[in-house]
């Protein structure tokens, strides 16, 4: 499965695979485009930020926008891995263990991909405020577009999380995904 047959999943009503994490990371791979864009038609002059500075961004968005295409796979995969938990016999007592065991575990990955997915749009969206008033002024619709975008990848992903946290038993993953949450929330 490739970040291309995800995206034609989120795209199918009737699919019921992939859902909003892997549309989440999908929003912040299309801000790294779109944010990356602009500080390539920023190199003419400072805009307020050195030409170099402005490549150096690009770059930096074309390495986050490669993790997030990732990205957008190992949450549709992790979504996969609840589903097959949910799946297993629960006729004895010792399936119900072993069941449960599974579900649990398979929470905690549940919850991982959006929240490395979560990290990766949020420096997206620093990015582009960092960018902010010092990009070619004839692309502001751009990157204005692009941080709105991984503002929603990154409140998208960390929605995620919270929809696996029921199911994580592990009290420091529990921590560390609410420490996610909290640290990575966008206003």
């Amino acid at each position: 499965m490739d970040y291309k047959s995800v995206l034609e999943l989120i795209l199918d009503t009737d699919d019921v695979t992939v859902g909003g994490g892997s549309a989440s990371a999908l929003s912040g791979a299309l801000a790294c485009g779109l944010i990356g864009m602009v500080c390539k038609l920023s190199t003419k002059k400072d805009f307020g930020i050195s030409p170099e500075s402005q490549l150096e961004y690009a770059k930096e968005l074309e390495e986050l926008r490669e993790k997030l295409l990732a990205g957008i796979v190992d949450d549709a995969k992790a979504y996969g891995v609840i589903i097959n938990a949910y799946k297993l016999p629960k006729g004895t007592e010792e399936e119900k263990v072993i069941r449960k065991k599974a579900i649990a575990d398979a929470g905690v990955v549940g919850a991982t991909a959006p929240m490395e997915n979560a990290k990766l749009c949020r420096r997206v969206y620093d990015i582009g405020e960092e960018l902010d008033g010092k990009t070619n002024p004839s692309c502001i619709s751009d990157i204005v577009i692009g941080r709105e975008m991984a503002k929603i990848g990154t409140n998208g992903c960390l929605m995620n999380i919270e929809a696996n946290l029921p199911l994580v038993k592990d009290e420091e993953k529990l921590e560390e995904f609410n420490r996610a949450i909290k640290e990575l929330k966008i206003y």
